[in-house]
């Protein structure tokens, strides 16, 4: 099967988004499957407001359009809702295609956090974007239930796993810090909530391995605190092995897959119980959730290492693929002409 996925979060970018495509894309070609990535790197680009990392192509549909038919394939997947997203979206409706798209971002809560934007109107948005597929691919049920009440129908179940022979127990990073070690790995960012973690008085190092806007503030505000950049392959999976317990502070996240990282190398986790760490660790006992951040800390500092990667072997990244797989739909038009563009017309906000 020849599988496109458009997607305006794609290598260079490091962020959960890429993980879970990228490891897709590989396990589907695993499988004997042919997939591109219809990315940012194959237009010019402009950087995203407030996350300059993250670039944004500069196309139109007609563009976008011929790259899929230059691909010719036999299912088309919209990953994101950016500027490529859309243009893809454009292009299948006006040629009644069938497509799928999934849903990995709570952007409706980051605008609100960064600009104030009222999530309604966010919502309103994506319900355009995403009603216009045949179905909507989410990861959990929390997820799932969360689209439902804004209006988002068709939803189809598309687990993550975690990459269990690359995150697995080795020789902890020697970082030299007095313990015991708390760590966050991800995006130095406001709507990850850190200050929520680095306010809390706890004896040891907080260590946070990633990047982002937020990280020159956070540095000047906790001096105290361990920055060390990006962290990647083998040296990421040693600086998880070198945690006592893996801090994930967000109240923002659809998933979480450093979680998964994290204790697939053995680290128990500490967070909020809110959709993300609820579907991620809920009651494995892999972790502790507690609106006192500081209190699920304690807790998960006694949390064997077994207890963490037994629960890390029940996401599987081929069951994940499979689920995708099943989940697309065949790239053929079966409504009458202007069906489509009518619908369009019709959805409403």
């Amino acid at each position: 099967m020849r599988i496109l996925i458009v997607s305006d979060a794609w290598l260079p970018q490091l962020n959960g988004v890429v993980r879970a495509l990228s490891t897709t894309r590989e396990r589907l070609e695993g499988m004997g499957h042919e997939v591109d990535v219809l990315g940012p790197d194959r237009f010019s680009t402009v950087p995203c407001p407030t996350y300059p990392e993250i670039r944004l192509a500069l196309t139109l549909p007609s563009r976008v359009g011929r790259l899929i038919e230059a691909f010719a394939p036999d299912a088309v997947h919209i990953a994101t809702e950016g500027p490529l997203g859309w243009c893809a979206r454009h292009w299948l409706r006006q040629r009644d295609l069938r497509f799928t798209t999934s849903f990995h971002t709570l952007f409706p809560l980051y605008l609100k956090l960064r600009a104030g934007i009222p999530e309604r109107w966010s919502y309103a948005l994506l319900r355009r974007f995403h009603n216009a597929a045949v179905h909507t691919m989410c990861s959990t049920s929390s997820l799932e239930a969360l689209l439902e009440e804004h209006g988002i129908r068709r939803l189809a179940r598309w687990i993550r796993g975690v990459d269990t022979a690359l995150f697995r127990p080795v020789a902890p990073a020697n970082l030299g810090l007095p313990a015991p070690i708390l760590m966050y790995v991800g995006r130095l960012a406001v709507e990850k909530n850190i200050e929520a973690f680095l306010s809390i008085d706890r004896p040891g190092t907080k260590v946070l391995v990633g990047d982002g806007p937020a990280r020159a503030a956070l540095e000047r505000r906790f001096p105290e605190a361990v920055f060390l950049g990006p962290r990647l392959g083998e040296a990421l999976v040693a600086h998880y092995c070198a945690a006592d317990v893996f801090v994930f502070p967000s109240k923002t996240d659809t998933l979480g897959l450093v979680m998964l990282e994290a204790l697939a190398c053995g680290t128990p986790v500490a967070a909020h119980p809110v959709p993300g760490p609820n579907d991620v660790v809920g009651a494995s006992g892999a972790g502790v959730l507690d609106e006192d951040l500081g209190a699920a800390i304690d807790g998960a500092l006694d949390i064997p290492a077994e207890a963490c990667l037994a629960h890390a072997a029940n996401f599987d990244w081929d069951l994940s693929a499979r689920q995708f797989l099943r989940n697309l739909v065949a790239l053929e038009s079966t409504a009458p002409a202007g069906a489509a563009v009518q619908e369009e017309e019709g959805e409403t906000a």
